[in-house]
């Protein structure tokens, strides 16, 4: 799987399992400021801490299911 473009480039060849414990600023996109603003609001310090976030992930599951919503 290649997820390159996903990661800041230093992180590119990491393996899956090594990129959970990495810091959330190695996710392309997310500056140390936002990891930092993560760390004071959620105290969310790795890709890890943030993929199971019961916040995001309540949020992940009501756009999920607000589709099927009648």
């Amino acid at each position: 799987m290649n997820i390159n473009k996903a990661l800041d480039k230093e992180y590119e060849t990491k393996p899956l399992k090594e990129l959970v414990n990495a810091p959330v600023a190695a996710l392309e996109g997310v500056s140390e400021k936002d990891a930092q603003l993560l760390k004071e609001a959620f105290n969310i310090k790795t890709i890890g801490d943030l993929g199971t976030n019961k916040f995001f992930l309540r949020a992940q599951a009501i756009v999920a299911l607000a589709s099927t919503e009648e």
